[in-house]
């Protein structure tokens, strides 16, 4: 479902969320403690850019730093600014859910995949995700969370605030 860029600017996101230091960061160097391709970084950095979640700082000191407070990020802003926006009409332009009646069933079943997912990339922001960047139960230390390579140095414990799901809903 999340695309490789999708994921990666995921995983850029949360550690420029856990920089304490709220200084730009370079891409080279992001690229590096989430190891992630620098140059790959730099394009999926760019989008996120243009869409308005991370600006741009330029000079010698320069870098990309957050745009919005984390709290007002959402998975489905980061999504669509890497992939597009997620469509679920696919016969015609509808209003409103009554206007589902009698349309193909195709369609019928893409709007229900669409509100499905959806549904949790709104309700779930950037703030919630850096919360618990890594996995906390010690059964998981030896897992290898691919999504918080890099962050797990930076999250510490005493300094977080719990968010859990339902509170985002």
């Amino acid at each position: 479902m999340l695309t490789q860029t999708s994921e990666t600017a995921i995983r850029a996101l949360i550690f420029i969320v856990l920089n304490r230091d709220r200084q730009p960061l370079t891409p080279r160097m992001i690229a590096e403690r989430i190891e992630a391709s620098p140059t790959y970084l730099s394009k999926t950095l760019r989008l996120l850019v243009k869409a308005g979640i991370l600006q741009s700082v330029r000079g010698a000191h320069g870098g990309v730093m957050l745009a919005r407070a984390p709290e007002h990020v959402t998975l489905l802003d980061i999504v669509e600014a890497c992939q597009g926006l997620i469509v679920g009409n696919y016969c015609t332009e509808l209003g409103n859910r009554e206007q589902l009646k009698g349309v193909c069933a195709f369609h019928h079943a893409m709007q229900e995949i669409y509100d499905a997912t959806v549904g949790p990339l709104r309700r779930w922001t950037l703030a919630q995700l850096a919360v618990r960047p890594a996995p906390t139960s010690p059964d998981l230390d030896r897992c290898r969370c691919k999504m918080t390579v890099g962050c797990r140095s930076l999250a510490e414990p005493e300094e977080r605030v719990s968010i859990s799901r339902e509170e985002s809903q």
